[in-house]
């Protein structure tokens, strides 16, 4: 009998970055991004780029055993945005706005209203989710787009009234195959106006809109490229069934309304709730994306040589402090990232259904946080690889565009934020009266948790005092006076947040290195935050002035420690090798990608045996990469451990698994 391997300190953190079930909710997307249909595409028109993902989306779909058991599974959603995303953020869009926003709502709503969804299961019609207008945004409460109780046909008739009501942005061209759509639009029945519902319809067929349908392609964004458009309603009929009906109202088989929310603003609420494994999947999204971005920067950090303070001496860029220190403190802030995203997704689906409002909130936030955070990380990551994180076969541009979508994607960051500051104003946070209120230790982490809270609660404590000092009788004047701080405490509830599951993350964790390496992290995320409060923190008598004075060398040490141990951490992103080979740079043989067949150093002539010259070849192979003997005789021994510290090894291709377990979330056919 042999006692079962110890799990690795890389394995240990990469189970405190994905969770416990990490092959069961991540296998599955993990390998399916490394097969032949998935790997990174080199360049092509917009529109091949576009139809290579409407391609994968039907791939996609044909890997799974239902995608009904998708749209129902929030963890297997932000799963697919996880890995998906900074591989194709295109097709993330598509597959994310069929799966989550359109069959799961059409699977969210009224379960006896009898619905066919075979076609939309096996994409003989994509759906899409058209909600925003032109003048309607993150008030889409207030959407003009008509739906009119039709008694004679017994159905509703879809009109858009002006130029205003036009729907802004859904994907509803006919590339990749017929469009259905979800429609948000206000319910009129016998002249009464009962609020914004869904309604489903048909949009297009393989070549163009249907009739009483007008679809027009907007100006190309930037980022990946998705067929967005402006559509619109010439008084278009849907049958009874389109509406999907539930507590928040119904058409009655006598053609009368009835619902059981009064308030019409709730009623659209429920409608839209698909929204919120929304904000989870674009959290997901941007950990993915920063994370890959951070394994980028640090692999080509370490190959990458520069001369020494010593003339003939080379030495990787990643040595310098004004490197590796802004890739450490981004290691941190992705760890972090990671572990509020996995709160938020446990709250959320923990939260019982008839008390979900702070659930909900935590969500909001970390849609906004996470993703603010993940472009801090992209643009500095990029800006530590030059010019080469320029160019979009290194794939940072694509990133960064795609984080600026999902910044504005499922509401807009600032005015999620704003509604939670709002909502977070007036609410009473009660703190642990145990707790000492004086300056404490900068090691411990309970002291450090206890100055995140504060920082939060000066926040809100000044909006508030803010709010009370603005003249009564203008609500708007009260918000404006106040927002400015609110805003910021709403920041300082995400980093509390997000220091608390590294807290409970590293709790968790047996002794160890792993748990110190967590441990080192989390440290240097709360420090960098305290030090940008410490002003603050010392006029509230929570820090010393020596605690103040000794930051920045504490923050040095931590800096210091993480960029020692970046390479590992790296490892326990659980990237496939065959992933990060798509993009040049994150391989020590990245200047291969530039190579000229045509080039002199081809074609270069040495002098032979008894004066002759002939020709060097390169020798013939199956690879255009040049043999390892030359490689080795171009680095020298110096070269070679260089290159090898700065790249994972090709073993781990050897030991990734060939197919999907059948215990996996998302399983594909037989």
């Amino acid at each position: 009998m042999h006692e079962p391997a110890q799990p690795s300190t890389s394995d240990q953190l990469t189970r405190v970055l994905y969770g416990d079930n990490f092959l069961q909710e991540h296998g599955f997307w993990r390998r399916l991004l490394t097969t032949e249909p998935f790997r990174r595409s080199g360049g092509g028109t917009p529109d091949e780029r576009l139809a290579l993902s409407y391609h994968r989306l039907r791939i996609l779909n044909d890997t799974l055993d239902s995608g009904a058991r998708l749209a129902a599974d929030p963890r297997a959603l932000a799963a697919l945005h996880e890995w998906l995303g900074p591989v194709d953020p295109a097709l993330t869009t598509v597959a994310g706005i069929h799966y989550n926003l359109f069959l799961g709502s059409l699977l969210d709503h009224d379960p006896g209203t009898p619905r066919d969804l075979s076609e939309f299961l096996e994409l003989r019609s994509i759906g899409t989710f058209l909600c925003t207008e032109v003048a309607h945004g993150n008030d889409a409460a207030a959407v003009e787009t008509t739906a009119t109780y039709d008694r004679e046909r017994d159905g509703f008739v879809l009109h858009t009234p002006h130029a205003g009501a036009q729907k802004f942005m859904p994907n509803t061209s006919p590339a990749g195959g017929p469009k259905t759509g979800v429609v948000a639009a206000r319910l009129l029945a016998d002249g009464t106006d009962h609020g914004v519902f869904l309604f489903l319809a048909p949009l297009t067929d393989d070549l163009d809109a249907l009739p009483g349908v007008r679809v027009r392609r907007l100006p190309a964004r930037m980022g990946s490229p998705v067929d967005h458009c402006l559509t619109s309603f010439d008084r278009y009929f849907v049958p009874r069934e389109a509406l999907l009906a539930g507590e928040q109202g119904r058409i009655g088989e006598d053609g009368r309304f009835t619902s059981e929310l009064a308030n019409r603003r709730r009623r659209f609420l429920l409608s839209i709730g698909r929204v919120t494994p929304g904000k989870l999947s674009m959290s997901a999204c941007a950990v993915g994306s920063a994370r890959v971005t951070l394994a980028i920067a640090v692999r080509y950090a370490g190959h990458r040589l520069v001369s020494g303070s010593r003339g003939a001496q080379r030495v990787p860029v990643y040595a310098h402090r004004t490197h590796h220190g802004p890739l450490a403190g981004a290691m941190a802030t992705v760890f972090a990232m990671s572990l509020l995203h996995r709160r938020a997704l446990d709250s959320w689906e923990s939260a019982p259904a008839s008390d979900r409002d702070e659930a909900e909130r935590l969500v909001a936030v970390a849609k906004g946080w996470i993703t603010w955070r993940a472009r801090e990380v992209i643009v500095e990551c990029r800006e530590r690889c030059g010019a080469q994180g320029l160019l979009e076969n290194n794939g940072m541009t694509e990133l960064f565009t795609g984080i600026e979508g999902a910044i504005t994607a499922e509401g807009d960051n600032l005015a999620v934020h704003a509604k939670a500051a709002a909502e977070m104003l007036f609410s009473v946070t009660v703190r642990d009266e145990d707790e000492e209120e004086g300056p404490g230790e900068l090691d411990d982490p309970r002291f450090l948790g206890r100055l995140l809270a504060a920082v939060e609660d000066i926040w809100f404590d000044r909006a508030r005092d803010r709010i009370s000092a603005a003249p009564a009788g203008d609500p708007l004047g009260r918000w404006n006076a106040a927002s400015g701080p609110a805003l910021r405490g709403v920041e300082a509830y995400g980093y509390r947040q997000a220091s608390e599951a590294y807290a409970q993350a590293a709790a968790a964790l047996p002794g160890g290195p792993a748990r110190e390496r967590l441990t080192e992290l989390h440290r240097l995320f709360a420090l960098q935050w305290v030090a940008r409060n410490s002003g603050d923190l010392l006029a509230a008598g929570r820090l010393t002035a020596e605690q103040v004075s000794s930051l920045p060398d504490a923050v040095e040490r931590l800096i210091a420690t993480v960029a020692r141990h970046a390479p590992a951490l790296v490892k326990s992103f659980a990237l496939p090798e065959r992933l990060m080979s798509d993009w040049p740079i994150a391989g020590p043989g990245y200047a291969d990608a530039y190579d000229d067949p045509e080039g002199s150093w081809h074609r270069h002539r040495r002098a032979g045996v008894g004066g002759r010259t002939v020709d060097f070849r390169r020798p013939v192979c199956g690879s255009k990469r040049r043999p390892l003997r030359e490689k080795v005789a171009a680095l020298g021994t110096r070269g070679v451990l260089l290159a090898y510290w700065g790249t994972t090894s090709v073993l781990s291709r050897w030991f990734e698994k060939p197919q999907v377990s059948v215990d996996e979330s998302v399983r594909p056919k037989a």
